[in-house]
């Protein structure tokens, strides 16, 4: 996760993090936002730091988790915190595959969770994009 430059910055009241994606400015979205105590994680695509993709949806998978770990963190929450994701795929046939990567990080965690295919993610090299929600006790 060291490559993952996460910024933190008020806005509108709120804690707002910043990736530095590409469509953040564009879109006007945060990567995540803290208001009290809930964080919500936006739709991370795995995308590596130089803009490539890797080929398995696992690696994407893992990408992606390691994204939303990281704007978590950098807004005072942790994973254990993670109460939902969503996933969106392109091939819902990989879901073992993602469910691999993502059992090995919610395994004791237990988050409701959905995972749904849709035709096509924001970049055509992305595999996965995973939402994430958060409640700080």
């Amino acid at each position: 996760m060291s490559d993952i430059k996460i910024t933190v910055a008020e806005r509108a009241g709120r804690q707002c993090a910043s990736s530095g994606s590409k469509w953040e400015p564009i879109m006007g979205y945060s990567r995540a936002v803290r208001s009290g105590n809930l964080i919500a994680v936006t739709g991370c695509v795995g995308v590596n730091a130089d803009g490539t993709y890797a080929k398995s949806f696992g690696e994407q998978t893992a990408r992606s988790l390691a994204i939303i770990q990281a704007a978590i963190e950098a807004l005072g929450g942790r994973i254990e915190h993670v109460i939902r994701t969503r996933m969106y795929v392109t091939d819902v046939s990989k879901w073992e595959e993602v469910a691999r990567v993502h059992g090995s990080v919610f395994a004791e965690i237990r988050p409701a969770t959905t995972i749904v295919e849709v035709p096509r993610l924001i970049d055509g090299d992305a595999l996965i994009e995973i939402e994430a929600d958060c409640v700080i006790p």
